[in-house]
């Protein structure tokens, strides 16, 4: 399996779907499935049945997953591409449109 370009924590812009120009920073990220799930970007309704630990029940909203394809990686507030490059002996992830060093 190759290495994730978006880990958790990162700044991300949407470039696809209802979202699309939303910038937001990355919550968690699902390897298995290529998915991410941004602050306040996809947001779903969800109707919840009264149980003993929510009383009231009612309708919540929360994030949904994104793929990570509909996704780029915002650096010093530009949309910019991921690549890779050996720093010593240790793989560090680049700026495509700047060449600078992410991690």
């Amino acid at each position: 399996m190759s290495a994730m370009k978006i880990k958790k924590g990162d700044t991300v812009k949407v470039i696809a779907g209802k979202d699309k120009g939303k910038e937001g920073k990355v919550l968690a990220v699902n390897v298995k499935d290529n998915t991410v799930i941004v602050e306040n970007v996809n947001m779903v309704t969800k109707h919840n049945k009264p149980s003993a630990a929510n009383q009231a029940g009612g309708i919540s909203t929360k994030e949904a997953a994104l793929h990570i394809s509909n996704v780029m990686l915002v650096v010093d507030g530009k949309a910019t591409r991921v690549g890779f490059q050996m720093d010593g002996d240790k793989k560090v992830r680049v700026a495509k449109a700047t060449g600078k060093v992410i991690d």
